[in-house]
């Protein structure tokens, strides 16, 4: 006789590093959970980020200073943010957004949510790792700064002076010496940093979210590759259409589908304004160079990271949705910097990728309750953000769906606030 499978408690869209820190959470408040998700774990922006927990990454993208920067930025085709002609139309709205929400205060007003979240990511973000065993991952080595002239590191006085009134420790560094203790190799170019040292990182992220989903299988949380097509909430639960017409009922639904969210929430009656942060890196062999740290070379908009296996470069911004091809000449870009800027960096022997991150206008995640049902809670658009907050959208996530007080005030985040 054939099994039944038994309805799950939650069943959760997206099996990236959210989804499966949401599907961890919940186990842990005893609730049974199906992960589905159109491709295996982690094969979306989870597979290819720079590894970072960036809880000292408050500001938002959307901001004065990035409004002064960004026609400079566009005028470069292979810049650190750019936008195809082919897509200016349709990212418009978007964009309009955007400048809304660099104004001062609404400025304020996401950075303050940021470092709300920010807090509760990295008290949440210990808890899960040790939980699911993973502490071997981690590493504390701090990141780097770098600027050019002393000019340049005015500029970013004001962002660290905020940082500065929220906690965040940091020190900046003056001449070469100083620079070169921190990391050696780098270019006399180079002449100012600042040092964070409670930056963490992961030794390789699609590693961490591979373990994670072991975790969560191991747990007898299911995971299932599908796609699905719609949510269709009643009285009693969620039912969940899959492609090739299989349906799959839960109590809950919860939406974390990073860049593929959209349609869910619009057929909910939600229209939230995302787009697409497309990333794009290159990842060098182990030896290409001894990175001690995260080394983020702010004014060209990208970052070099140290991996278990290799070299991570990679970072910028094409504002380009899910459709156009990847223009891979922004990787050879980004390469032929960080060669400039590490000149014993050895470029060969490289792998490109192109990743979609979900973005929102004021850089600030989607999280919260569908308004067409309490049952489908949201959890998507982190931008590039998304594994430093994943541990804290799973537990605001499991807040939503057992009825407790939320760790945050999570107005900012609400699906409407557009």
């Amino acid at each position: 006789m054939r099994q039944v499978e038994r309805e799950p408690d939650v069943a959760i869209v997206g099996a990236g590093v959210v989804g499966l820190s949401v599907a961890h959470a919940l186990l842990d408040a005893g609730l049974s959970v199906v992960v589905i998700d159109r491709g295996e774990p982690g094969q979306g922006a989870s597979f290819g980020n720079a590894g970072a927990f960036a809880f000292s990454d408050v500001l938002p993208l959307a901001s004065p200073g990035m409004m002064r920067k960004a026609p400079r930025w566009l005028l470069d085709p292979l810049g650190p943010l750019t936008i195809r002609p082919a897509y200016a139309a349709r990212i418009a709205p978007w964009l309009f957004r955007f400048w809304r929400a660099s104004s001062g205060g609404a400025f304020q007003h996401s950075m303050l949510a940021q470092v709300a979240l920010m807090r509760l990511a990295r008290l949440e973000t210990s808890a899960l790792i040790e939980s699911a065993g993973l502490s071997d991952m981690l590493r504390s080595d701090g990141a780097l700064e770098l600027y050019e002239s002393a000019g340049e590191l005015a500029t970013s006085l004001p962002g660290w002076e905020a940082r500065a009134r929220e906690g965040i420790q940091f020190r900046h560094l003056e001449g070469r010496d100083a620079i070169a203790e921190m990391q050696p190799g780098l270019a006399e170019r180079f002449t100012h940093a600042t040092f964070v040292p409670g930056w963490q990182s992961i030794a390789d992220p699609y590693d961490y979210v591979r373990a994670l989903a072991a975790r969560v299988s191991a747990r007898g949380g299911r995971i299932r590759q599908a796609a699905v097509e719609r949510l269709a909430p009643d009285e009693t639960g969620v039912v969940l259409h899959l492609s090739g017409g299989e349906t799959l009922r839960a109590g809950h639904g919860v939406v974390a589908g990073g860049a593929w969210s959209k349609p869910l929430a619009a057929g909910l009656g939600d229209r939230v304004p995302l787009d697409t942060e497309r990333g794009y890196n290159t990842t060098l062999p182990a030896g290409a160079f001894d990175v001690k740290r995260q080394l983020t070379f702010g004014g060209h908009g990208f970052v070099v990271t140290r991996l278990a296996d290799g070299i991570r470069v990679g970072g910028a911004v094409e504002l380009g949705g899910l459709d156009l091809p990847p223009n891979f000449k922004r990787s050879e870009a980004m390469l032929a910097k960080a060669k400039a800027f590490l000149p014993g960096l050895d470029t060969s022997g490289g792998r490109q990728w192109m990743g979609f991150r979900p973005s929102m206008p004021d850089s600030l995640p989607v999280i919260g309750r569908a308004s067409a049902s309490a049952r489908v809670v949201y959890a998507f658009g982190h931008g590039h953000l998304g594994l430093t907050q994943s541990a804290a959208t799973a537990r605001l996530v499991t807040d939503l769906i057992t009825g407790q007080s939320s760790a945050i005030d999570l107005a900012p985040f609400r699906p409407d606030r557009f």
